[in-house]
């Protein structure tokens, strides 16, 4: 009889603290998870805010450099064809944009021998082919890195929860256990979304600027048969 009692009375404090548990949990709103995170969350926050950065910086940057009359060849090939390589150069210069500084590029070398002209063109693409990719490797260093900074403050915190549950003296509340374990988690989620958000926008600006460098070629192409039907 007193041990039917007993584990009576035990079922019943086990069915209350899942009731606080779940009363608790329903009480607790996004913030709140975020504060619980722990430390390791400040590092978290920074890169998830260095990401946004990053992503809006190339998005404005990229669609700035997309920005190229799609007449300008044609326009440039007029003015060449006519003899007027200074407006031709005014015009280039006029639009600073990666295609215009190439085809910007080739008519400084005019009179120049043609495998000159195409290495100079070449020398100016890479330039700025590294301006539209600066800070693409930040990124994705980012997306790799979240998610490794979120475990390790999942680790962290599981090494805090079993020390306390190792400190209680007597029967261990399942509360002290699940709330040092969903605590721990909170920072596993949080990296995971970071890294999740800035995978994405890597991967969409490296789409972006193969668009690009494509436009680019394609550009150096026709203004070097330009010079060769000149």
């Amino acid at each position: 009889m007193i041990l039917l009692q007993t584990i009576s009375t035990d079922n019943q404090v086990v069915a209350d603290t899942l009731t606080n548990l779940d009363s608790a949990s329903s009480n607790i709103g996004l913030l709140d998870l975020m504060i619980k995170g722990g430390y390791m969350m400040i590092p978290l926050y920074l890169l998830f805010i260095l990401a946004v950065f990053i992503f809006v910086e190339r998005v404005i940057t990229i669609r700035k450099a997309a920005k190229t009359p799609k007449g300008l060849v044609d326009q440039v090939k007029m003015m060449v064809q006519g003899g007027d390589i200074q407006r031709a150069k005014m015009v280039c210069h006029g639009e600073n944009t990666p295609v215009a500084n190439m085809i910007a590029k080739g008519l400084d070398r005019i009179g120049s021998p043609l495998k000159n002209i195409e290495v100079a063109i070449e020398n100016v693409g890479k330039i700025e082919i590294y301006k539209l990719e600066k800070n693409l490797g930040l990124l994705a260093t980012v997306s790799g890195a979240a998610p490794m900074i979120g475990f390790l403050g999942t680790v962290a915190g599981m090494i805090r929860a079993f020390i306390g549950v190792a400190q209680e003296e007597g029967m261990v509340s399942p509360k002290l256990l699940s709330t040092g374990i969903y605590e721990a988690m909170i920072t596993t989620a949080t990296g995971l979304v970071v890294g999740i958000v800035a995978y994405l926008g890597y991967n969409y600006l490296v789409g972006q600027v193969s668009k690009l460098i494509h436009s680019m070629e394609y550009t150096t192409v026709e203004f070097i048969d330009l010079l060769q039907e000149k």
